[in-house]
């Protein structure tokens, strides 16, 4: 019940900024209807692999809207400015795990971004290019499995980063340089097939595909459930990661500036 309290709290306190973020999403949109204008320009005398210019649509219409709930996490979900304030000691003195206690409050953040971020600009699209939902309940729930996951992902490794913010004054290099991953190696810009052969295995040797391309492939029927082995993995390992950094983190607290 704390945890939902949590979840919940952050979700409501996002309600008061909804017609700022509503206007946010006209942007969003904008941006993802450029994107698609150039693949469609791109496909007028190329065939695009096995998805054409309707899939790479639908494929771009997706990264776009998941963008939201698996890669627009908070920067080290607010732990930076913890720590500068010595708020991260009093976190760590509450009867809460201190990772249980921030994943919580950005589930929360999530799901409002869902609800007023990825579900509006994916309806837009759906009515601006006539895209249709998948034809089996399975592949939804698949898909939203995959992106449950992504999300979960991507907050640990936020998590991660929020936590470099003990050993140095400023972390949110390591935000952007994430930010950047997502874009070269989770497929956002193109498929993962589509880049060169060597940094397609680096992609897959990292947890990015895991992000968007995957959730994306499945929820367009490229791909099946079994995809979600590997996003389970993942998921896992990063919460060894999340856990031994807590850890880490217990042993030393540095309040900067406080």
């Amino acid at each position: 019940m704390l945890y939902f309290t949590l979840a919940s709290k952050a979700y409501a306190r996002n309600l008061h900024y909804r017609g700022a973020h509503m206007l946010h999403n006209v942007a969003s949109a904008l941006f993802g209807y450029l994107y698609a204008c150039i693949w469609i320009g791109i496909g007028a005398d190329r065939p695009l692999g096995e998805y054409g210019v309707q899939g790479m649509i639908g494929y771009i219409a997706f990264t776009q809207a998941s963008l939201w709930v698996t890669g627009f996490i908070t920067n080290g979900l607010g732990m930076q400015q913890a720590v500068r304030t010595g708020q991260i000691s009093l976190d760590l003195m509450r009867p809460v795990h201190l990772f249980v206690l921030y994943m919580s409050r950005e589930w929360g953040q999530i799901a409002y971004q869902f609800v007023y971020k990825s579900l509006p600009i994916y309806v837009l699209y759906m009515l601006v290019f006539s895209l249709s939902l998948p034809g089996h309940w399975t592949t939804l729930m698949y898909a939203f499995a995959a992106l449950a996951a992504a999300a979960y992902m991507s907050i640990c490794v936020n998590y991660i980063i929020g936590a470099a913010s003990l050993w140095t004054t400023e972390s949110s290099w390591l935000y952007w340089v994430h930010q950047a991953l997502i874009n070269l190696l989770a497929g956002f810009f193109i498929p993962v097939e589509w880049l060169p052969s060597w940094l397609q295995t680096v992609s897959w040797l990292s947890p990015y595909p895991y992000l968007l391309y995957v959730p994306t492939r499945i929820y367009l029927g490229y791909e099946q459930g079994g995809m979600l082995l590997g996003s389970l993995c993942w998921c896992l390992i990063f919460t060894l990661l999340s856990l031994l950094v807590t850890v880490i983190v217990r042993r030393k607290v540095e309040v900067q500036g406080g």
